[in-house]
């Protein structure tokens, strides 16, 4: 059977959980997930984590912040003056939204709170700074 290698283009189920095994995604109940190794699509912890399979294979990895979307950077927290905010906003927090920065650059913020006068949004990856487990399973080397 050929082991899975750098170049490949691989289909694989995954379901990714956190420590607390609440799951942040998953492919188990759909199509496989198609990516090429080395072109850094994935996370490279999880990318590696699948050289070496040969098809049918499954493993579970576990990947700490640093390894996965970072530690959460407090400077990417800021505080905006809520009637600089788009009324038609529905604010939630938890909600995600595209804005533009100072410099004209877009990002995605979470809201992380708000009140009368003023929203909270975080830049960091909802995922920043959590350990990151996955369940892998290698269903095809195309």
């Amino acid at each position: 059977m050929t082991k899975a290698k750098t170049g490949d283009r691989v289909k694989v189920y995954f379901e990714g959980y956190l420590e607390d095994g609440t799951v942040f995604g998953s492919t188990m109940d759909d199509e496989p997930f198609e990516f090429t190794i080395g072109e850094k699509n994935m996370l490279p912890g999880f990318e590696n984590a699948v050289i070496g399979m040969q098809k049918g294979d499954t493993k579970t990895i576990t990947l700490p912040p640093e390894e996965a979307y970072g530690l959460h950077k407090k400077e990417l927290v800021s505080v905006m003056e809520k009637s600089g905010f788009p009324k038609e906003i529905n604010l939630e927090i938890g909600k995600r939204l595209r804005v533009r920065t100072q410099d004209g650059i877009y990002t995605m913020v979470t809201i992380k709170d708000f009140n009368e006068d003023n929203i909270v949004l975080d830049e960091n990856d909802p995922l920043a700074g959590k350990t990151l487990s996955f369940k892998i399973e290698l269903v095809e080397v195309l």
